[in-house]
């Protein structure tokens, strides 16, 4: 595997478990960081030994948004936005498009692009120590990293219109009220919690996850009659998998099935 200055990554039988370690203070975004971020996205998407990723941050925070430290504060900014931007976005991608599960870990403060990084999981567990806050607004800035496409579509129009403009901090339990989080765990337990998750979903049947993920993200750009033809050539297409030959034996031999994630 590929060393980052930014990310730490460990492999345990399926599940490859990424932790954000900035160089930036409280995790925060720089260029570098962006492309490490597309880099370790690309790499664990194409690896069929990863069965589910498993992002987390370190220390007190998950990430803490752009690193203020870097910008000129004027109009200067724009180009250093555009390329980082860009790049984070290019990761985001790969990740949500990623035919595997992906788990997030909220361990502290997720601001601005941490916010972002925050939402998009396909189960997202969050510290009851930890919080989200939109932020952008506070340097005069919008959305980046997705949130602006996954926070109307997770918490309703309405809902996201008041986290987006009024930016009020938004705890842990509030989060999984709203839907923006999937859990909220005693701080103490979070990595545990982390860890179990990641495993169940990587002894999974890993091909029909993955799709079952697309079905579902591709469904709000489809009609009813388009997303059952998408249905109808994905469970064809999953037929052909071997997790499916072992789930079929295992139903009728009454035992666990034991999934390979082919």
């Amino acid at each position: 595997m590929t060393e980052y200055e930014n990310f730490s990554i460990d492999h345990d039988a399926g599940v490859a478990r990424v932790t954000i370690e900035s160089t930036s203070r409280m995790n925060a975004l720089h260029p570098e960081m962006a492309d490490e971020l597309l880099e370790v996205a690309t790499e664990l998407g194409e690896d069929d030994d990863v069965r589910c990723i498993a992002l987390t941050g370190s220390g007190d925070a998950y990430g803490a948004g752009a690193d203020l430290s870097r910008l000129a504060g004027d109009e200067r900014d724009a180009t250093y936005l555009r390329r980082m931007t860009s790049t984070l976005h290019d990761g985001v991608l790969q990740l949500h498009q990623a035919e595997k599960p992906v788990v997030v870990g909220v361990n502290g403060v997720a601001a601005g692009a941490g916010f972002s990084l925050a939402i998009f999981g396909d189960v997202v567990l969050m510290s009851e120590d930890a919080r989200l806050e939109y932020a952008y607004h506070r340097i005069g800035l919008t959305g980046d990293g997705g949130s602006t496409f996954f926070l109307p579509r997770i918490v309703g129009l309405r809902d996201a219109m008041a986290i987006a403009l009024l930016d009020e901090p938004i705890d842990a339990d509030r989060a999984v009220e709203l839907g923006l989080a999937t859990e909220a765990v005693a701080a103490d337990e979070l990595d545990d919690r982390l860890d179990e998750v990641a495993r169940t979903l990587a002894d999974g049947p890993t091909r029909s996850l993955g799709r079952t993920k697309r079905l579902l993200l591709s469904s709000f750009d489809r009609d009813l009659a388009g997303q059952m033809a998408a249905e109808t050539d994905t469970i064809a297409r999953s037929a052909h998998t071997e997790d499916y030959a072992r789930g079929i034996a295992a139903f009728f031999e009454k035992e666990p099935a034991e999934f390979v994630g082919r």
